[in-house]
Protein backbone atom coordinates (compact mmCIF):
# COMPACT_ATOMS: atom_id res chain seq x y z
CA UNK A 1 0.00 0.00 0.00
CA UNK A 2 1.19 3.34 -0.76
CA UNK A 3 -1.01 4.97 1.96
CA UNK A 4 2.87 6.75 4.00
CA UNK A 5 4.46 7.42 0.51
CA UNK A 6 1.39 9.82 -0.11
CA UNK A 7 0.48 10.84 3.53
CA UNK A 8 4.48 12.20 3.43
CA UNK A 9 4.43 14.09 0.18
CA UNK A 10 0.87 15.99 1.75
CA UNK A 11 2.32 16.82 4.59
CA UNK A 12 0.17 15.46 6.75
CA UNK A 13 0.57 13.76 10.50
CA UNK A 14 -0.85 10.35 11.28
CA UNK A 15 -2.69 12.39 13.57
CA UNK A 16 -4.15 14.84 10.46
CA UNK A 17 -4.76 11.91 8.53
CA UNK A 18 -6.91 10.32 11.04
CA UNK A 19 -9.05 13.34 11.15
CA UNK A 20 -9.23 13.75 7.67
CA UNK A 21 -10.34 10.17 6.67
CA UNK A 22 -12.31 9.42 9.98
CA UNK A 23 -10.62 6.84 11.65
CA UNK A 24 -8.86 5.99 14.94
CA UNK A 25 -4.79 6.90 15.10
CA UNK A 26 -4.19 3.70 16.04
CA UNK A 27 -5.65 1.78 13.60
CA UNK A 28 -4.71 4.06 10.79
CA UNK A 29 -0.84 3.36 12.14
CA UNK A 30 -1.43 -0.85 12.26
CA UNK A 31 -2.84 -0.53 8.90
CA UNK A 32 0.09 2.11 7.36
CA UNK A 33 2.72 -0.26 9.21
CA UNK A 34 0.72 -3.45 7.27
CA UNK A 35 -0.36 -5.07 10.68
CA UNK A 36 -3.89 -4.97 9.47
CA UNK A 37 -5.25 -4.69 6.38
CA UNK A 38 -8.07 -2.42 5.88
CA UNK A 39 -11.81 -3.10 4.91
CA UNK A 40 -13.18 -1.70 1.63
CA UNK A 41 -14.74 1.25 3.59
CA UNK A 42 -12.03 1.92 5.36
CA UNK A 43 -9.98 2.25 2.32
CA UNK A 44 -12.34 4.49 1.02
CA UNK A 45 -12.06 6.90 3.74
CA UNK A 46 -8.25 6.65 3.54
CA UNK A 47 -8.17 7.75 -0.08
CA UNK A 48 -11.03 10.54 0.55
CA UNK A 49 -8.35 11.58 3.54
CA UNK A 50 -5.84 11.52 0.96
CA UNK A 51 -7.50 13.47 -1.88
CA UNK A 52 -6.86 10.22 -4.27
CA UNK A 53 -8.23 7.73 -5.76
CA UNK A 54 -8.75 4.12 -4.22
CA UNK A 55 -6.83 2.53 -6.91
CA UNK A 56 -3.72 4.35 -6.34
CA UNK A 57 -2.99 3.12 -3.05
CA UNK A 58 -3.24 -0.30 -4.08
CA UNK A 59 -2.33 -0.47 -7.83
CA UNK A 60 0.92 1.33 -6.89
CA UNK A 61 0.19 3.22 -10.64
CA UNK A 62 -0.24 6.90 -11.01
CA UNK A 63 -3.81 8.04 -12.20
CA UNK A 64 -2.70 9.93 -15.24
CA UNK A 65 -0.78 6.33 -16.23
CA UNK A 66 -4.00 4.03 -15.34
CA UNK A 67 -6.32 6.72 -17.74
CA UNK A 68 -3.95 6.19 -20.29
CA UNK A 69 -3.88 2.28 -20.47
CA UNK A 70 -7.64 2.24 -19.99
CA UNK A 71 -9.43 0.77 -22.60
CA UNK A 72 -11.72 3.33 -24.77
Amino acid sequence: MQIRRFREERGYSLEELAERSGLSFRGLIYIEHGQRGPSVLTLLDIAAGLGVEPGELINHIPQEESDKSAPR
